[in-house]
Protein backbone atom coordinates (compact mmCIF):
# COMPACT_ATOMS: atom_id res chain seq x y z
CA UNK A 1 0.00 0.00 0.00
CA UNK A 2 1.47 3.77 -0.96
CA UNK A 3 1.82 6.85 1.27
CA UNK A 4 1.30 8.97 -1.52
CA UNK A 5 -0.28 12.19 -0.73
CA UNK A 6 0.07 11.92 3.20
CA UNK A 7 3.51 13.05 4.71
CA UNK A 8 4.96 12.40 7.79
CA UNK A 9 4.35 14.68 10.80
CA UNK A 10 8.64 15.96 10.10
CA UNK A 11 7.93 16.59 6.75
CA UNK A 12 4.80 18.88 7.72
CA UNK A 13 6.86 20.70 9.82
CA UNK A 14 9.74 21.45 7.43
CA UNK A 15 7.32 22.41 4.63
CA UNK A 16 5.19 24.33 7.25
CA UNK A 17 8.96 26.10 8.21
CA UNK A 18 9.61 26.53 4.56
CA UNK A 19 6.59 28.24 3.60
CA UNK A 20 6.53 30.40 6.57
CA UNK A 21 10.35 31.93 6.10
CA UNK A 22 10.02 34.45 3.61
CA UNK A 23 7.25 35.77 5.93
CA UNK A 24 9.68 35.68 9.01
CA UNK A 25 12.23 37.54 6.78
CA UNK A 26 9.88 40.30 5.59
CA UNK A 27 8.59 40.83 9.47
CA UNK A 28 11.98 41.53 10.56
CA UNK A 29 12.82 45.26 12.26
CA UNK A 30 13.91 48.06 9.96
CA UNK A 31 17.49 47.30 11.26
CA UNK A 32 17.50 45.09 7.75
CA UNK A 33 18.78 47.14 5.47
CA UNK A 34 16.45 49.73 3.66
CA UNK A 35 16.53 51.33 0.68
CA UNK A 36 14.48 54.54 -0.79
CA UNK A 37 14.09 55.02 -4.37
CA UNK A 38 13.65 58.30 -6.57
CA UNK A 39 14.14 58.12 -10.34
CA UNK A 40 17.55 57.04 -10.58
CA UNK A 41 18.89 57.54 -7.31
CA UNK A 42 18.63 55.09 -4.83
CA UNK A 43 19.12 56.31 -0.40
CA UNK A 44 20.43 53.60 1.34
CA UNK A 45 20.23 53.00 4.30
CA UNK A 46 18.99 56.16 6.48
CA UNK A 47 20.37 56.07 9.97
CA UNK A 48 21.47 58.27 13.15
CA UNK A 49 22.83 57.57 16.68
CA UNK A 50 21.18 58.17 19.82
CA UNK A 51 22.17 61.05 21.62
CA UNK A 52 23.21 61.67 25.44
CA UNK A 53 20.31 63.46 27.41
CA UNK A 54 20.11 67.18 26.45
CA UNK A 55 21.71 67.00 23.08
CA UNK A 56 21.13 69.81 20.70
CA UNK A 57 22.28 68.04 17.64
CA UNK A 58 22.46 64.71 15.73
CA UNK A 59 23.21 63.65 12.68
CA UNK A 60 21.99 61.69 9.86
CA UNK A 61 24.24 59.28 7.45
CA UNK A 62 22.89 56.89 4.11
CA UNK A 63 24.28 55.99 0.83
CA UNK A 64 23.27 57.99 -2.38
CA UNK A 65 23.41 55.68 -5.76
CA UNK A 66 22.65 57.05 -8.78
CA UNK A 67 22.36 54.81 -11.51
CA UNK A 68 21.17 57.60 -13.86
CA UNK A 69 23.46 58.88 -16.78
CA UNK A 70 23.11 62.87 -14.97
CA UNK A 71 24.69 63.89 -12.00
CA UNK A 72 21.71 65.08 -9.34
CA UNK A 73 22.58 67.23 -6.38
CA UNK A 74 21.12 66.61 -2.54
CA UNK A 75 20.20 70.04 -2.24
CA UNK A 76 17.94 70.11 1.31
CA UNK A 77 16.77 67.71 4.07
CA UNK A 78 14.17 67.61 6.64
CA UNK A 79 13.54 65.37 9.81
CA UNK A 80 10.60 65.61 12.48
CA UNK A 81 12.98 65.64 15.49
CA UNK A 82 14.96 68.54 14.08
CA UNK A 83 13.98 72.36 13.86
CA UNK A 84 16.26 72.52 10.98
CA UNK A 85 19.22 70.64 8.99
CA UNK A 86 21.65 71.36 7.31
CA UNK A 87 24.15 69.18 4.53
CA UNK A 88 27.70 69.28 6.23
CA UNK A 89 31.24 68.13 5.40
CA UNK A 90 34.01 67.23 7.84
CA UNK A 91 37.37 67.09 7.39
CA UNK A 92 40.86 66.70 9.24
CA UNK A 93 43.84 68.68 8.20
CA UNK A 94 47.11 68.33 10.40
CA UNK A 95 45.38 66.79 12.94
CA UNK A 96 42.78 69.51 13.26
CA UNK A 97 39.07 68.81 12.41
CA UNK A 98 36.76 71.02 10.71
CA UNK A 99 33.02 70.99 9.99
CA UNK A 100 31.44 73.37 7.23
CA UNK A 101 28.03 73.89 5.65
CA UNK A 102 27.13 72.87 2.40
CA UNK A 103 25.13 75.52 1.08
CA UNK A 104 25.11 74.16 -2.29
CA UNK A 105 24.56 70.19 -1.30
CA UNK A 106 26.57 67.66 -2.52
CA UNK A 107 26.89 66.57 -6.21
CA UNK A 108 26.27 62.72 -6.48
CA UNK A 109 28.07 61.82 -10.11
CA UNK A 110 26.63 60.21 -12.85
CA UNK A 111 26.46 56.65 -11.99
CA UNK A 112 28.37 56.97 -8.64
CA UNK A 113 27.54 57.08 -5.41
CA UNK A 114 27.98 59.31 -2.39
CA UNK A 115 28.58 58.34 1.19
CA UNK A 116 27.37 60.52 4.38
CA UNK A 117 29.47 58.50 7.37
CA UNK A 118 30.43 59.98 10.21
CA UNK A 119 33.61 61.74 9.69
CA UNK A 120 32.60 63.12 6.18
CA UNK A 121 28.96 64.03 4.35
CA UNK A 122 26.30 64.42 6.88
CA UNK A 123 23.25 65.84 7.21
CA UNK A 124 23.22 67.74 10.80
CA UNK A 125 19.79 67.50 12.62
CA UNK A 126 19.66 71.27 14.90
CA UNK A 127 17.62 72.89 17.55
CA UNK A 128 16.51 69.02 18.29
CA UNK A 129 12.32 68.53 18.85
CA UNK A 130 13.12 64.88 20.25
CA UNK A 131 16.17 63.10 20.84
CA UNK A 132 17.13 60.10 18.76
CA UNK A 133 16.52 57.30 21.17
CA UNK A 134 18.18 53.98 19.74
CA UNK A 135 15.50 51.34 18.41
CA UNK A 136 12.98 54.94 17.55
CA UNK A 137 12.64 55.54 13.79
CA UNK A 138 11.96 58.95 12.56
CA UNK A 139 10.78 60.53 9.23
CA UNK A 140 12.60 62.54 6.99
CA UNK A 141 13.10 63.85 3.73
CA UNK A 142 15.87 64.49 1.37
CA UNK A 143 15.17 66.81 -1.57
CA UNK A 144 17.26 66.60 -4.55
CA UNK A 145 18.03 69.29 -7.75
CA UNK A 146 16.46 67.00 -10.29
CA UNK A 147 14.79 63.69 -8.56
CA UNK A 148 12.69 66.19 -6.25
CA UNK A 149 11.76 64.87 -2.86
CA UNK A 150 12.60 61.82 -1.43
CA UNK A 151 11.02 60.93 2.06
CA UNK A 152 12.93 58.55 4.00
CA UNK A 153 13.27 56.71 7.54
CA UNK A 154 16.23 57.22 9.50
CA UNK A 155 16.92 54.22 11.76
CA UNK A 156 18.54 54.92 14.97
CA UNK A 157 21.43 53.47 16.38
CA UNK A 158 23.42 52.96 19.27
CA UNK A 159 25.12 56.01 20.45
CA UNK A 160 28.72 54.93 19.68
CA UNK A 161 27.54 53.11 16.16
CA UNK A 162 29.63 53.18 13.05
CA UNK A 163 29.59 52.57 9.73
CA UNK A 164 31.66 49.78 9.93
CA UNK A 165 29.43 47.46 11.32
CA UNK A 166 30.73 47.45 15.14
CA UNK A 167 28.52 48.50 17.47
CA UNK A 168 25.05 47.11 16.05
CA UNK A 169 25.00 49.26 12.83
CA UNK A 170 24.13 46.90 10.44
CA UNK A 171 25.88 48.55 7.25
Amino acid sequence: MSNSGILHPAARAIAALALAAPLLVAAQPAAVAHEFKAGNLEVKHPWSRATPPGAKVAGGYFVIVNSGDTADRLISATAEIAGRTEIHEMNVKDGVMTMREMPKGIEVPAKGEVAFKPGSYHVMFLDLKKAPKQGEPFSGTLTFEKAGAVPVSFTVEAIGASPSGKDGHSH
